[in-house]
């Protein structure tokens, strides 16, 4: 009977953890684990960070803000298929435990131009309204190549990926509208070794 008890309590607490970590992914925040190498020195291929959903329900996204957004038609990105309820469900979940890459894909840079700003790549620097932009973040000797002038539109972002020279970002796909994006990364939590606020 205590056994048959314990068992019960047992599948209770892991059916709520699960409930609880849907939820969260759905509304307050989201594990994401990097894919590529576009994001490094910072973020290396298989790192997991923490994505705040509410980030920008409070502010506009900021420069520097390193944020996750879908991936963008322009850079070939066809929209995931819809599955079935049942499957989508068990989806979540797993996304949820991180026992399964999250869809449709998603992309994950850094906010360089706002809505408004003139962005350009010249001389190997990113150029904002005609002013060097101090990019402390960039692993020593990386040079950006030249790219604009492009004037971001309202509602529009222009993203980059702090590995240059191995980074898919505004550069080839343009302009990235605000509204798909997913959220902020604001914590590295994998490896624990390497676990750091971005």
């Amino acid at each position: 009977m205590r056994g048959r008890r314990l068992l019960v309590e047992t599948a209770l607490l892991l059916l709520t953890a699960v409930v609880l970590a849907v939820a969260m992914r759905g509304t307050l925040a989201e594990a994401f684990r990097i894919p590529s190498g576009s994001m490094e020195p910072q973020l290396d291929i298989g790192d997991r960070v923490v994505v705040s959903r509410l980030a920008y329900r409070l502010h506009d996204p900021r420069r520097g803000d390193v944020v996750v957004f879908d991936c963008p038609e322009s850079a070939g990105c066809a929209p995931a298929p819809h599955a079935a309820l049942p499957v989508r469900a068990v989806q979540t979940v797993l996304e949820a435990v991180l026992l399964r890459e999250p869809q449709p894909e998603e992309y994950i840079k850094r906010v360089i131009g706002l809505p408004g700003e003139t962005v350009q790549g010249k001389d190997g620097w990113v150029w904002v309204n005609g002013r060097k932009l101090i990019e402390p973040y960039l692993a020593p000797g990386v040079v950006t190549s030249n790219f604009g002038p492009e004037t971001i539109g309202p509602g529009r972002l222009w993203m980059m990926g702090d590995n240059r020279d191995h980074s898919s970002d505004s550069r080839m796909f343009g302009q990235v509208d605000a509204r798909t994006v997913v959220g902020r990364a604001v914590v590295r939590i994998w490896p624990p070794w390497r676990t750091a606020f971005l």
